[in-house]
């Protein structure tokens, strides 16, 4: 177990450094100090492994996904929270940084990473309908895109792709995410949304 923990986090850095086609299964046998043997012994293929990786990270979201799913927070705020929660996974966990990535760069896959949360963001949504939401009930695909945008931009920013946040805005990614947020859920209060 030692071993394939150590591979499928060593293939994730991998792939998140320099993505799935460029990954090389020597270099992650290298970083996690075994033999290729070692590595077919528990993976047939690279695209074994990344479905490994996909499955990890799938986990790590799903555990986020229903701690919000059963609070009591409001429906837009809990999925603010989702957001804030899954940007502040893609920073601090590689496995989830490789699967989002994963998710992107192997299209003839389903797409692991969206398929954990993006139900429960539109089922939040659906809630917001039922309790009588306008604005959320008037701009359910606003909403479901804002997330995806979010989540995108997030991603992008943590990898040093984007431009850098300098002044009172820079920082975590995760706290930029929360402040995008918070502008969001004053105008829609004010809005009665």
């Amino acid at each position: 177990m030692r071993t394939r923990r150590g591979l499928v986090q060593a293939a994730a850095l991998e792939i998140d450094r320099v993505g799935y086609e460029g990954a090389r299964l020597s270099r992650i046998c290298a970083s996690a100090s075994v033999s290729m043997g070692a590595l077919t012994f528990h993976f047939s293929s690279k695209a074994a492994l990344a479905d490994a990786i996909q499955e990890e990270g799938r986990a790590i979201a799903r555990a986020l996904v229903s701690r919000v799913a059963e609070s009591r927070e409001p429906t837009l705020r809990a999925v603010a929270e989702l957001t804030v929660g899954l940007t502040r996974m893609l920073e601090e966990s590689v496995v989830a940084r490789s699967t989002a990535r994963l998710a992107r760069e192997r299209p003839e896959e389903p797409d692991r990473w969206t398929q954990v949360w993006l139900p429960v963001v539109q089922d939040l949504l659906e809630r917001a309908r039922e309790d009588g939401r306008p604005w959320v009930t008037a701009h359910p695909e606003a909403v479901t895109a804002l997330v995806r945008y979010l989540l995108t931009g997030a991603e992008v920013q943590i990898r040093g792709a984007g431009a850098p946040m300098t002044g009172a805005g820079a920082g975590k990614v995760a706290d930029q995410v929360e402040g995008i947020w918070r502008l969001v859920l004053a105008g829609t209060e004010a809005e009665g949304g």
